[in-house]
């Protein structure tokens, strides 16, 4: 189904193209002054050029072939040579039926559906989430959704950090602790227990104070280096802990992450690229792309065009240890070969956009995946406190993602309990759901890139540009419609009409805008732009609620036509803030 301004373009270039004009300057937008008119053509303007014409007369030729167009209620040409355009009352219906009736409510899905794999979440395990995890974790599910819905096949991995010097401090720590453990003794053959030797309560306690430790004790340091070594060397007690780790942390974090309605198809981390770094390395030496540079190996990755230097991507130390770089490489090299993706695209800190620079280019100019495969970097910024700075306890500590959560559950608790509409359980699940909306919106109505200050009062309030004002919209509307059958209606029968009043033709003509919101909102990987338009809808709706008795209405046509309005908004809605990553409750 063509998107709404499709539909006014091709009446526009076929009326320019009658007046003997390039049908390319009947592109319209929508217009930038709704008191004048809905949609506004400034062809004649670029016209007037080619044609050696005043764009005034180019306007009104063209104009004089819309008079008998159906589409337009009014088309006028303004000096000095726009074209402004208000929409026909029964054309907008008629789109918001064909609307209604199909399943992806006018969205198409992509002709050619891509395999995308998106990497995003990327906690580090034997550590606890915390608000630094917020943006990947809620940007990337919601980019996944997007794309999902417009018919690509996209696989979300969390890309766990869990290979690295925090093993060998963990199980140097755990060595000290409880040094009786099977897994140290080198000479045990049987099989190690089924239980992990700690709680990840412990674990959690375990990491900061062995990371501390390597800091002030060097000899301490060199133990963890040597265990780390001898872990990813394979020896059985030490991988039999990491497993336990890898189990006790994974579940966690599963647990933690089923709270934020974020999911993951794969579970994979850096440990499962390491089998893939000697391969990598041998190739990118026996091409020629590697070189020894003051006893490190790297790969230029400089280009002509470059404004600021950019260095050589590293992939092995001097000590031939490898890197983020070499472990990024290599996962790439793993993901080419499981999937062949179309895409890749990772969502984390725009601090990281240098690393991934240097990345992408290694990967594109070594052949490690096609040049038409595309690799994405969705840099965003830090989530702030009031002050500015980055969000914090109120003890000033790192603020754990399971305590934000369950502080904002409390506050909403109470919000819905003061309005007395839902008690008991349903208050406590009705709280989370809504809970959920103010923490993504307050998140995601934000250009990821940018910084934000997540103000907490302001996210919770069921009034203004917030999750719960959406939800609270969405609920109005139920219960409308749950009045209508309980009142004998049946809301899956009826037509919309033209719009009866202003307000509902503003609300129409927002729901029309459907689907050139979400496939450009997917292609520049901005959550945001469903943000906009959603508030922008519970905006129109409310005013057309507030100004319409819709079932106090005694035309029985026209209440049903209300009545399809209704359901067509609330589809639209549950979509969308399906798409961000949340639902709506039945009361609230």
């Amino acid at each position: 189904m063509k998107t709404f301004t499709e539909c006014i373009e091709k009446v526009m270039k076929e009326a320019f193209q009658a007046c003997g004009y390039e049908e390319k300057f009947g592109k319209v937008t929508l217009s930038n002054r709704p008191d004048l008119c809905e949609y506004q053509c400034n062809g004649a303007m670029a016209a007037a050029k080619t044609y050696r014409k005043a764009p005034i007369m180019i306007a009104n030729d063209v104009v004089e072939k819309l008079q008998d167009k159906s589409i337009f209620e009014s088309a006028q040409a303004v000096n000095p040579g726009f074209i402004n355009l208000k929409l026909d009352r029964n054309f907008l219906a008629s789109y918001l039926n064909e609307m209604t009736g199909d399943e992806n409510l006018s969205v198409e899905k992509a002709e050619n559906p891509k395999t995308i794999v998106i990497d995003y979440g990327g906690p580090n395990v034997a550590k606890p989430l915390h608000v630094g995890h917020l943006r990947s974790a809620i940007i990337g599910e919601s980019i996944k959704r997007m794309g999902r819905f417009l018919g690509h096949k996209v696989i979300g991995d969390v890309h766990l950090g869990d290979w690295g010097l925090q093993m060998g401090l963990i199980i140097t720590e755990l060595s000290k602790r409880q040094p009786d453990l099977v897994y140290f003794d080198e000479n045990y053959q049987d099989e190690y227990p089924g239980e992990a030797p700690f709680t990840v309560s412990e674990l959690e306690e375990i990491y900061p104070t062995a990371s501390k430790k390597s800091k002030e004790d060097e000899k301490y340091k060199d133990e963890a280096l040597e265990a780390t070594l001898e872990l990813q060397q394979g020896r059985r007690g030490y991988r039999a802990l990491w497993n336990h780790i890898m189990k006790v942390s994974v579940e966690d974090l599963k647990k933690n992450y089923k709270k934020l309605s974020v999911d993951f198809d794969l579970w994979k981390g850096e440990s499962d690229a390491d089998s893939y770094i000697p391969g990598l390395v041998s190739c990118l030496k026996e091409k020629g792309y590697a070189y020894m540079d003051q006893g490190a190996l790297v790969v230029d990755v400089k280009e002509e065009s470059d404004t600021k230097e950019i260095p050589p991507c590293m992939i092995l130390k001097s000590d031939g240890a490898s890197l983020y770089t070499t472990t990024d490489l290599a996962t790439i090299v793993q993901r080419e070969e499981d999937y062949h993706p179309d895409e890749i695209i990772y969502v984390v800190d725009k601090r990281q956009e240098l690393h991934f620079v240097q990345v992408f280019r290694c990967a594109k100019k070594t052949g490690l995946v096609p040049e038409n495969t595309e690799l994405s970097f969705v840099g965003f910024g830090t989530m702030n406190g009031k002050d500015g700075k980055p969000f914090k306890t109120r003890e000033g500590g790192v603020m754990r993602l399971e305590r934000l959560i369950s502080e904002i559950n409390e506050e909403m608790y109470k919000k819905i309990v003061e309005n007395r509409s839902v008690k008991g359980d349903d208050a406590h699940k009705t709280a989370e759901m809504v809970g959920l909306s103010a923490i993504k919106y307050g998140d995601l109505s934000n250009q990821a890139s940018k910084d934000y200050v997540f103000d907490v009062d302001r996210f919770t309030s069921f009034e203004g540009n917030t999750g719960p004002y959406i939800l609270y919209t969405i609920v109005r509307i139920k219960s409308i419609l749950n009045r209508y059958q309980e009142e004998g209606g049946n809301p899956d029968e009826g037509q919309i009409l033209g719009a009866a009043n202003d307000s509902e033709k503003a609300l129409m003509m927002v729901l029309s805008r459907l689907n050139s919101v979400i496939e450009p909102a997917f292609q520049e990987k901005a959550p945001h732009k469903i943000c906009s338009y959603i508030y922008e809808l519970a905006n129109a709706f409310n005013s057309f609620y507030h100004e319409t008795k819709i079932l106090g209405e005694e035309n029985e046509e026209q209440k049903t036509s209300w009545i399809q309005v209704l359901v067509l908004t609330k589809k639209v809605l549950e979509t969308c803030i399906g798409l961000l990553g949340f639902e709506a409750p039945d009361r609230m």
